[in-house]
């Protein structure tokens, strides 16, 4: 008996690149984030400048690629109909 159903890699491609971006910049601000808080938590306060930079920056970053990404994919998919 054969099945209807298509795999998953005809089915769904992949995740576009500008989303893969977005999403490890946002992994990578989140863990910066993380480890400001445990750091400041464990009594350091004199922070580094690039670790500040890749809480406060890198994370906002991700998500709005990762946001573009979604608008630019439902555009595609509007236009496409």
């Amino acid at each position: 008996m054969k099945s209807t159903t298509k795999e998953a890699g005809v089915a769904a491609p992949g995740k576009p690149f500008l989303m893969r971006i977005g999403i490890g910049l946002f992994a990578l601000g989140m863990i910066a984030v993380l480890t400001v808080f445990i750091m400041f938590a464990a009594g350091l306060e004199n922070l580094p400048i690039w670790l500040s930079v890749g809480a406060g920056v890198v994370t906002p970053l991700g998500l709005l690629l990762g946001l573009l990404a979604l608008v630019f994919e439902a555009r595609a998919k509007k236009t496409g109909d």
